[in-house]
């Protein structure tokens, strides 16, 4: 008797199937890109890094604020440090923490170390504020990413959190998983938080399903 094929294995093929369309219709893949997956494959880091299609969302959400100014929590290899950095406006920069010397060796121009402990570094060098934000680190200390993305952004700064869905269980109010519980943490703040405009959005792709929280800074 034939097997009865698996929905949840179907479903991921047609998600890496339309992934794989549209990064050969409308994104594209170079060799500083793809150099930097294979640094990080070479480096036996995790593939965890956003997709091409989501790195250029990064790049878009940049360049349609004329970002000059951008921070990232997280680099693992340094492949959405690449998105980000191609979108600053002449002048501009990117900082970007690793908290992993590991990860961080597979990429140059970074600042290695805990987040929490080099953000208030940041902080005191003047380096803000920060015209985007992207945070894409270890998860049970986003809500603490998200006060100090907040701290410093201005009025008009885009704060991006990456894995907030985490495969739907966001919405499962008994989770004990401590990714799941601080991100409905770091939601319900932002959705409390008045001097931010804040969506989320469902995405399902090449590496599952999860999504992106975005939020405007508006005072």
């Amino acid at each position: 008797m034939a097997q009865t094929p698996d929905p949840d294995d179907r479903a991921t093929g047609v998600w890496t199937a339309v992934d794989e369309y549209v990064e050969r219709l409308v994104v594209g893949q170079d060799a500083g890109l793809c150099g930097a997956l294979e640094r990080s494959a070479a480096a036996g880091l995790p593939s965890i890094n956003v997709t091409p299609a989501q790195g250029k969302l990064l790049h878009l959400l940049a360049r349609s604020i004329e970002a000059r100014n951008i921070l990232e929590i997280g680099t693992l290899g340094g492949y959405s440090t690449i998105w980000l950095a191609r979108a600053v406006a002449p002048g501009g920069r990117v900082i970007t923490i690793e908290a992993e010397p590991a990860h961080a060796a597979a990429v140059v121009d970074l600042r290695v170390g805990r987040a929490l402990d080099v953000l208030p570094a940041v902080e005191r060098e003047g380096l803000g504020p920060f015209d985007l934000v992207f945070v894409d680190a270890d998860k049970p200390s986003t809500p603490d990413y998200f006060r100090w993305a907040l701290r410093l952004a201005r009025v008009g700064s885009l704060i991006l959190i990456d894995n907030v869905v985490r495969d739907g269980e966001v919405a499962d109010a008994h989770s004990q998983d401590p990714a799941v519980v601080a991100m409905r943490t770091v939601l319900a703040m932002m959705a409390s938080e008045p001097r931010v405009s804040t969506t989320v959005l469902q995405t399902v792709g090449a590496k599952g399903y999860d999504g992106l929280a975005v939020a405007l800074v508006t005072e």
